[in-house]
């Protein structure tokens, strides 16, 4: 893992006790053309309720409740037997599994929560129990983006989480901003709010949001027609000339129309490749590990009181489900 520097706590070592899914096979790296690292604890484990991880949207089923344009609409995902609500952020693996075989496959899970070409603010509901999908307000207030439409599939990685005691070396002294790691799909298809695509993972974004680092993964959905062509950050810059700018430009400047001054970036605003995508990725995989085994919270006597508000809401309003009392095999970044 990268090296790691706390905001008022120390990351504290690795045990059998609090280690839970940052288990990644050798074969699972190799696939992406990545080396091989030695793995971190033991492989995912079943919920205390007998809830299975999902490695892909194959016996899922979104549905909406409550009326659309209110503050109480919500956007839930479920097993196709309606037994279980299935939350989007902690039932569903990194890895993409094939439903077909069962296996790992290439690609990570994306959630979609905004559409290319639409402007409501939806967004995982990280505090609420079963992180059901629901639209952002602001003293009551839906929110969508003054800017416009934006352009491309926009949504996060389940299972990460930018730990808001943490500063990256590369985020200009900036702690996480306590969300999963944001995604920006840049397939041709309109993903739907709640759908879970598999994508190739092809660089990253360091953007500054009011004193936060918040990541910016750019991908592509595995089965566009574009994605055999785009392997690297690289690849988007030379097949589709002009992508990589107006995304960054659309996160400078959406804003502004809010009243705000633009937003910054790290990393002298250049998209990191594939490879320091991947590690940020699991960087912050193994900061979702820590949260939901409860090692974070055990953390944070050193932490201010925001910092340990945060994070102690997180940990304790929706992950009643995560107890781990036998082996699921699913894989995990």
């Amino acid at each position: 893992l990268m090296r790691r520097r706390m905001v008022g706590a120390t990351h504290a070592a690795e045990t059998p006790e609090t280690s839970l899914s940052i288990t990644i096979t050798n074969k699972y790296f190799k696939m992406l053309g990545e080396e091989a690292l030695v793995p971190i604890g033991q492989p995912l484990r079943t919920s205390s309720a007998g809830a299975l991880s999902h490695g892909s949207s194959n016996n899922l089923e979104i549905l909406s409740h409550g009326d659309e344009d209110t503050l109480e609409y919500r956007i839930k995902a479920s097993d196709k037997t309606g037994s279980k609500p299935i939350s989007l952020w902690h039932d569903v693996t990194l890895v993409h599994v094939d439903p077909a075989t069962d296996r790992p496959t290439p690609y990570l899970n994306f959630v979609c929560e905004i559409p290319k070409f639409s402007r409501k603010k939806y967004e995982i509901a990280t505090d609420e129990v079963g992180n059901f999908i629901k639209q952002d307000e602001k003293k009551g207030v839906l929110r969508e983006f003054k800017k416009g439409d934006i352009f491309f599939n926009y949504g996060c990685l389940p299972r990460t989480w930018e730990d808001p005691t943490f500063v990256h070396p590369d985020a200009e002294g900036c702690r996480g901003d306590n969300d999963p790691v944001d995604v920006c799909e840049i397939g041709s298809k309109i993903v739907k709010t709640g759908e879970i695509r598999p994508v190739k993972i092809l660089g990253i974004l360091c953007m500054i949001d009011e004193g936060e680092a918040d990541w910016k993964v750019v991908a592509i959905d595995a089965e566009d027609k574009w994605a055999p062509f785009l392997n690297d950050i690289d690849d988007v810059a030379k097949q589709l000339p002009g992508t990589l700018d107006a995304i960054r430009e659309w996160f400078r400047t959406y804003k502004i129309p809010d009243g705000k001054p633009p937003n910054v970036f790290g990393l002298d605003e250049k998209f990191m490749d594939k490879h320091y995508a991947l590690e940020i990725i699991k960087e912050c995989n193994h900061a979702w590990k820590d949260l939901i085994t409860g090692e974070k919270e055990r953390q944070l006597e050193q932490c201010n009181d925001e910092v340990k508000g945060l994070v102690r809401r997180l940990s304790k309003s929706n992950l009643v489900d995560l107890s781990a009392v036998e082996d699921d095999e699913q894989p995990s970044f």
